[in-house]
């Protein structure tokens, strides 16, 4: 059982909840903790029909969801925003036993998922229209916003519950209804929430999960299906394409939210001390598996030698372990796949000439714990200064000018996250308007908000999560021009 899990019949509800739906088949696949090994917990596994049964159910209740008041639906949703707050800590110890972050971590991440429902029970009655004057006077021309309909979300195992809020209260508060679709590796703190939900009092069929192990065949379900009317998709930019892709042919609406290289860049007029603390926040929150993570730390030649040492000297003060532990800051890596990719990482930059300042290594033999990694001499034709590591691996690369540091921040096909530390207010400034990111943090490490806009530019996707921008998503625009008036 997972430890300091309180409410045994929150847990033991996730398989079989009417939000899931009734299984075609006998197939059942395996959660398991990262840090562990340990079997959590065995669940449906779903395909084709399932999600397609889903769709049908979505579609059903749609009409009837939308037309409820924006009262009506703010009020459900502030029932499942206390619902939230009330479980927060069964929840922690569910994201973190089948994640992995630390339980402190684990918890703030649902208090934010939380903070997204009570944002948008709020902005559901802030949906508008517009008047527009009229050319004549027989004339009346007006605008009004309409949900678009069922939404097809898939989210990933990094952010399981945050993610989960910050997808689907929108298109609720909007008036759409949602088939979601976890993370293989992390979809019961999804299934504990959707419970939850249930008791919230929503509908029969406005919100539906699908459990499976392989996500392919739900993907192509969710675009090829005419009933969903736009996807919602977090994860890697490949899988991106491909959804974006399988859309293309019904013209689907889709919001993407994908890879990151984000670069953080401390100039010479820089806080020294306050940019190694954001560094460590940017880069090694969730065991630097988080797609803002900082993936290129850039620092100018004057305050270089500083920066290290302040920051090799923290760093080696994190303390690596199982979530759960008393004291521990960094958690495990989800998979082996991931601490494969650290160490490649490592031997390549270190091959062409990188020192390891701090860590390096595995933590034991078994299981998937790295020490955090600060690595220094870093150069451009190092694997770790053109992908995103995602793991906890701080590279760090000299610079001298200004202008040049942008540029090379800039070449790259990602657009998601940037941060710099400054304080020049002219600096500050420029560079903020020539970073081609859609979020820039100045002088913090940490910028995430369920009132600010998250998303990014380039192949780093399509769209914003959060703020009142992210609620447009779920809404058609449709004018009405009425005449003999």
């Amino acid at each position: 059982m997972i430890r300091y899990l309180k409410s045994r019949e929150l847990f033991a509800g996730i398989d079989r909840m009417p939000a899931l739906g009734t299984p075609v088949s006998a197939r059942t696949f395996e959660v398991t903790s990262p840090s562990t090994g340990e079997l959590l917990a065995e669940l449906p596994d779903m395909g084709v029909e399932e999600t397609r049964a889903a769709i049908d159910k979505a579609h059903c209740a749609q009409p009837g969801w939308a037309a409820l008041t924006a009262r009506e639906r703010s009020d459900i949703l502030w029932r499942w925003h206390q619902l939230i707050v009330d479980h927060a800590d069964d929840l922690a110890a569910i994201l973190t036993a089948e994640m992995g972050k630390p339980l402190a971590e684990a918890k703030s991440e649902v208090t934010h998922a939380a903070a997204y429902l009570q944002w948008y029970a709020e902005e559901a009655n802030r949906i508008y229209g517009e008047t527009i004057s009229a050319p004549s006077t027989d004339r009346r021309m007006l605008v009004i916003k309409q949900p678009i309909g069922v939404v097809g979300t898939i989210t990933p195992w990094n952010f399981p519950a945050s993610m989960v809020a910050r997808k689907i209260s929108p298109a609720l508060a909007a008036g759409c209804t949602i088939v979601l679709k976890p993370a293989e590796q992390t979809p019961l703190v999804a299934g504990a929430m959707f419970a939850l939900a249930q008791l919230a009092g929503f509908p029969e069929g406005v919100v539906n999960l699908i459990y499976a192990s392989e996500g392919d065949a739900i993907g192509r379900e969710l675009c090829s299906n005419a009933k969903v009317r736009k996807i919602s998709f977090t994860g890697s930019t490949e899988v991106g394409r491909l959804l974006m892709r399988q859309c293309s042919d019904q013209i689907k609406k889709v919001s993407l939210e994908l890879g990151g290289n984000a670069p953080f860049i401390v100039f010479d007029d820089a806080d020294i001390d306050a940019a190694v603390d954001g560094a460590i926040q940017a880069k090694f929150r969730n065991a630097g598996q988080t797609c803002v993570s900082a993936n290129r730390l850039y620092v100018q030649s004057g305050v270089h030698d500083e920066f290290v040492e302040k920051l090799a000297e923290k760093v080696c003060q994190l303390s690596v372990g199982d979530g759960f532990d008393p004291g521990v800051s960094i958690g495990p890596l989800i998979d082996k796949r991931a601490l494969a990719k650290i160490e490649s990482h490592i031997a390549d930059a270190v091959a062409k000439g990188g020192i390891v300042r701090c860590g390096g290594d595995r933590v034991g033999m078994e299981g998937t714990l790295f020490q955090p990694t600060v690595l220094t001499e870093v150069s451009r034709a190092m694997t770790v200064a053109q992908e995103e590591t995602f793991g906890p691996l701080a590279p760090i690369i000299r610079f001298q000018d200004a202008d040049q540091v942008v540029r090379e921040a800039n070449d790259t096909i990602y657009g998601l996250a940037a941060y710099f530390y400054a304080s020049n207010l002219k600096r500050v400034w420029r560079v903020a308007e020539a970073l081609e990111y859609g979020m820039v943090g100045i002088n913090t490490g940490r910028m995430s908000s369920e009132a600010a806009p998250f998303g990014g530019m380039k192949q780093s996707g399509i769209g914003r999560e959060g703020s009142r921008h992210g609620l447009e998503d779920y809404l058609e625009m449709k004018y009405l021009c009425m005449g003999g008036i």
